[in-house]
């Protein structure tokens, strides 16, 4: 009994020394902790931008006056769809939900990291208001001590009313008053409940849930919140289902504003960095890209229809100039995937060059039967035409020949990701799920001037605190897509399409524009269509469509064009662009050009070739042809035909154009030369009576060497006393074809 009294004692002590070193630890640690009124209150916001030369753009700084509401006159629902998502007990607890932290707590233990935070909304309103965001055991403790500060000083509603004014709920809008106009154009008192739900879905993740950003995701989340009312007995089950089948609202309000379409994408760009946006409550200033003269260039100009139109600087990454009607959203892109997902990966696999010919003719992939848009076949087209003239039953069958598992990886480097669903063979013609916004398809054509380098654009430059502290810099990074060598072939391809294929509206030029254009649609109309140009300095992209997708008259090679063709004019205006690179990683050989184009045959050349014979080629350095033509080191031809016309012999040749020929008769072993020359199409001859045979031998000269084939003999003939003539066919009925 004395021993346990002695352990007990032992115990207590030891656990009365660990209570009173945390209880120690935890002033000592806190001690700094101060409760400051004026910050729960939200303050105004000071952002100021700056364009891409440095100026200070008045126009643009927002003064973002502080826009409070009153808990008195919100809607219950509104208030409802807080606590059932945020904070439950909200009303019922002191600040610190005791059984959630220890929950957490075993949670984070076991997975040795601080994902769980189970923060109260008492708890959300310090740390957003009084400390970073850093996970560490200094500031959960001074969240602590703060918000037991917080909820002896406060009422409840009080409190409740606090956060609701400092939350950020993304697009730059602190405070229930500032989301409720940005996101759905009214107060927040008259928010109803599908509305309400929305807006607490975007705590979370402002950036994954905005309803105008991703629409699925939003509704997801908000349908979400909405069961948790549900479940915590705020709605009955009937409000419920009416209200999670309440369509979403996905209409951001455009703005008439002057670079107003590029602030609103600097605020877009500023949800997708990843740093606490409660660093900006005090101001700050935002650094971009922006070039005002291009920016000016592209809102003034005339448009049929919706529009987008971008300007991305190649060396820099950075966005010089952008406008949208119908806020960022994602497109089919349509034949400008063309060459980025098809023939650019194509060519990099060595599967193809550009002047490789496919055979463009009526297809059907199990069910799967692409059309041209003339619908007509071309027959045997190089790529470079099948480029250039947007044909859709080449890229088709070069996709099916690459597979859309190889398609898959280049599409991932440039961070394209697609669901199952996607992976079929309309991706060569741009069919895609969600598609593609003018900045992402701007961003992937980048690749090309780049040299094979993936480079996201970015509006904002760097972001700098109200002291000076630098809070954010955009640190380029790159992967690589492409070869040096693959670039320059298709830079040389898209050059060819602004010169004389679907692009030709920007053929006089007089610097290199490398041009894609596509369109979506049917032959009722089109929906979408683009223009994507790009010289050494900079990348350019022009969508025209309609923002519900209604057909209209529109097409890339026209309307676009035509914007495109202004747009390139007012750049360069000044100065011209640097060539593109079209001769890095490639090597130019000749191959038969007799071959090619007469038989689609790619052999190389061989020393003798004549120089008319010569096509030269640009290929991918190591995808060269290893088959080596031999028609003039070692001459062949198909067999002579010989018929009887008037008691003569003809000796039919099949052409030949660089080829001469020894034609030789031989009649009771005496043989004489009856032709020697140059390639004529019938050799005739009229012997007497007798028996003869006759032999063809071509043969090509080079200056003073001659190359002889091999010599070729023809069918016996034998001529009657009464010049009867009778051509002795070889017997093929009693021939042994074993021996």
């Amino acid at each position: 009994m004395k021993k346990f009294l002695i352990i007990s004692s032992f115990v207590l002590l030891s656990l009365i020394i660990v209570i009173a070193t945390l209880f120690i630890a935890y002033a000592v640690i806190t001690k700094d902790a101060v409760l400051d009124a004026s910050k729960l209150v939200g303050a105004g916001q000071n952002v100021i931008i700056y364009d891409g030369d440095g100026n200070e753009l008045t126009n643009a700084s927002l003064e973002i006056q502080k826009k409070s509401v009153s808990i008195s006159k919100l809607q219950p629902d509104t208030i409802n769809a807080f606590i059932a998502s945020e904070d439950r007990k909200f009303y019922s607890h002191n600040g610190l939900n005791y059984g959630r932290m220890i929950k957490a707590l075993f949670k984070n233990i076991a997975s040795g990291s601080f994902k769980e935070g189970a923060s109260t909304i008492s708890q959300q309103l310090i740390k957003n208001t009084h400390l970073s965001s850093d996970k560490t055991i200094k500031r959960k403790l001074n969240e602590i001590k703060l918000t037991k500060k917080l909820e002896k000083r406060y009422s409840k509603d009080e409190i409740l009313e606090m956060y609701l004014n400092t939350i950020y709920f993304g697009h730059n809008c602190y405070g229930l008053q500032s989301a409720s106009e940005f996101y759905f154009s009214k107060k927040a008192e008259n928010l109803n409940l599908p509305e309400s739900a929305t807006i607490v879905g975007l705590l979370a993740s402002p950036n994954n849930y905005s309803p105008f950003k991703n629409p699925e995701k939003s509704l997801k989340r908000r349908n979400l919140v909405l069961k948790s009312m549900f479940d915590c007995g705020y709605i009955d089950e009937a409000t419920y289902k009416i209200a999670a089948d309440t369509p979403l609202n996905t209409e951001q309000k455009s703005t008439q504003e002057k670079y107003g379409s590029y602030i609103n994408a600097v605020f877009d760009e500023l949800e997708e960095i990843d740093f606490d946006h409660y660093l900006l409550t005090d101001g700050c200033i935002i650094k971009t890209y922006l070039n005002t003269e291009a920016q000016s260039l592209i809102e003034n100009l005339n448009y049929p229809c919706d529009n987008a139109v971008i300007i991305t600087d190649n060396f820099s990454g950075g966005v010089k100039a952008y406008k949208t009607t119908i806020n960022g959203a994602k497109r089919q892109p349509g034949s400008t995937a063309k060459p980025l997902f098809v023939y650019g990966p194509a060519i990099e696999e060595k599967h193809l060059s550009p002047f490789t010919k496919i055979l463009d003719e009526k297809v059907n992939f199990n069910g799967y039967a692409p059309e041209n848009y003339d619908k007509k076949y071309h027959g045997y087209v190089t790529v470079t035409d099948s480029i250039k003239n947007s044909y859709n039953i080449p890229a088709v069958k070069t996709l099916n020949a690459l597979t859309v598992n190889t398609c898959e990886k280049y599409l991932n480097a440039m961070s394209i990701k697609l669901d199952d669903d996607e992976k079929n063979l309309s991706l060569a013609l741009g069919g895609m799920k969600y598609g593609l916004s003018i900045k992402e398809l701007a961003d992937k054509y980048s690749v090309f001037p780049r040299g094979g380098n993936f480079v996201p654009s970015r509006f904002i430059r760097e972001i700098v605190s109200k002291d000076g502290k630098i809070l954010y810099k955009n640190d380029f990074i790159k992967s690589r897509v492409f070869s040096d060598g693959t670039c320059s072939l298709m830079n040389e391809i898209l050059i060819e399409t602004s010169k004389s294929g679907t692009a030709k509206k920007l053929k006089n030029f007089d610097f290199d524009v490398a041009t894609k254009t596509g369109t979506c649609g049917n032959q009722n109309g089109n929906t979408d269509a683009y223009a994507v140009s790009y010289t050494f300095e900079n990348c350019f992209a022009v969508w025209l469509g309609d923002k519900d997708n209604k057909r209209a008259e529109i097409t890339g090679g026209n309307d676009c064009c035509i914007l495109m063709k202004s747009i390139l004019e007012s750049v360069y205006s000044r100065n011209a662009p640097a060539p593109l690179d079209i001769k890095t990683g490639t090597v130019s050989i000749n191959i038969d050009r007799e071959e090619y184009d007469q038989n689609n045959k790619i052999l190389v050349a061989d020393p003798v070739c004549p120089k008319l014979n010569l096509l030269e080629v640009k290929v991918l350095a190591g995808n060269e042809p290893k088959q080596i033509s031999d028609r003039f080191n070692t001459p062949s031809i198909p067999m002579p035909t010989v018929k009887v016309k008037d008691n003569k012999i003809n000796i039919e040749l099949c052409h030949a154009k660089y080829y001469s020929f020894i034609v030789k008769r031989t009649k009771n072993g005496k043989t004489n030369t009856i032709y020697d020359g140059t390639w004529k199409k019938m050799i005739t001859d009229s012997p007497t009576e007798g028996q003869y045979t006759y032999t063809v031998t071509p043969y090509y000269k080079d200056n003073d060497k001659v190359y002889y084939g091999k010599e070729i003999v023809l069918p016996s003939i034998n001529i009657g006393k009464n010049n009867s003539i009778q051509i002795e066919v070889p017997d093929i009925v009693h021939k042994n074809w074993y021996d």
